[in-house]
């Protein structure tokens, strides 16, 4: 499937007019630029991820990776862009530590609850269900437990990014404590929510957008956008749902 440019871009993706642009790059791994021209990748999987369009396998500068969970398909490129970048990589505490001895030192290690500041932005830690074992040299390394992040923007903006996880209740907190402005949920099924579940999560959530990701890339991930929207229609939700193809933007 081809690359839509600026010129070409399907007129059923709104614009938010908020000064960034939120990329998806394929899987469940996102660009966002924001108005102050930072630079964040989250779950930095990008040169063997094959949704990923060729044209955006290099990025220029990255200033900050956030990284759900140790899985290869999420964390796979963060020791090959965290060296060339310089970036600074937010994580759990045992991801940070797999880092360090990789030679990483711009790690911010942190857990759920918590909230750290870089490049200007906030990154709140929250819960995801899943696992995060870390393959390395044959050996499953122990990588903590998996999460989400809801990042805020310079201007207050609110983006969820669930990671791989399950539906669960603390999205109800998530969406009393950080009422995100727009939700990047996983409906691929099998590793993670199918659309009905990740339907019940938007009602827990109530963000205005929700953006389907983790889908396609691999024949088990068999979620759709269409059941997708079957089920937050089944479910009457005033949530806008806001289907990209891997390298469009939502601005």
């Amino acid at each position: 499937m081809p690359t839509p440019t600026a010129a070409t871009a399907r007129k059923d993706v709104p614009t938010l007019n908020r000064g960034f642009a939120l990329t998806w790059l394929g899987h469940h791994t996102w660009k966002l630029v924001t108005r102050g021209a930072r630079t964040v990748l989250v779950d930095p999987w990008i040169e063997g991820n094959p949704a990923c369009p060729k044209e955006l396998k290099q990025i220029e500068k990255i200033d900050v990776m956030a990284i759900t969970h140790g899985h290869g398909d999420h964390m796979g490129d963060a020791v090959t862009l965290g060296r060339k970048h310089k970036s600074t990589i937010i994580c759990n505490a045992e991801i940070h530590a797999f880092l360090q001895k990789k030679g990483l030192t711009n790690t911010a290690p942190m857990n759920k609850g918590g909230t750290v500041e870089a490049a200007g932005l906030k990154f709140t830690m929250v819960h995801a269900t899943h696992s995060s074992g870390i393959e390395d040299g044959g050996q499953m390394v122990y990588g903590g437990e998996p999460c989400g992040y809801v990042i805020t923007l310079e201007d207050g903006t609110r983006i969820y990014h669930a990671g791989d996880t399950a539906a669960h209740m603390d999205m109800m907190l998530i969406g009393e404590l950080y009422p995100p402005d727009i939700a990047l949920l996983p409906i691929g099924d099998h590793y993670t929510m199918s659309p009905r579940e990740a339907a019940v999560a938007v009602r827990m959530l109530k963000p205005k957008y929700v953006v389907p990701s983790h889908y396609g890339t691999f024949p088990s991930l068999t979620g759709t956008p269409e059941a997708f929207r079957e089920e937050l229609d089944r479910l009457h939700l005033a949530t806008e749902l806001v289907v990209l193809r891997p390298g469009e933007s939502l601005t």
